[in-house]
């Protein structure tokens, strides 16, 4: 499993919601603009890079991944009420 953070900026507000819809399947929105994901393998990340693609234009918008190592979670903190960085939600049962 590879970790990653996607920063975007992107003009058009219909491919935008497109964007982060999408991103939203692969994890969760920690800003605005700003997604942790994670993708299971290979074909994963090659579908949803052909996904973005098709809704980027790509003389006026950005879109970023930084790859994060598993030692890089463990050295990630978050400050104020929100969970540590890739910390996945559960369901717990008593």
């Amino acid at each position: 499993m590879q970790r990653y953070v996607v920063a975007y900026d992107i003009s058009n507000d219909k491919n935008r919601r497109k964007v982060g819809e999408a991103l939203e399947a692969y994890g969760k929105r920690v800003n605005y603009s700003v997604f942790e994901i994670q993708l299971k393998s290979k074909s994963q990340k090659t579908a949803l890079e052909h996904e973005l693609l098709g809704l980027l234009s790509p003389k006026e918008d950005s879109l970023r991944f930084y790859a994060i190592c598993q030692n890089c979670v463990e050295k990630s903190w978050s400050l104020g009420d929100e969970p540590a960085p890739f910390e996945q939600s559960g369901i717990y049962f008593f």
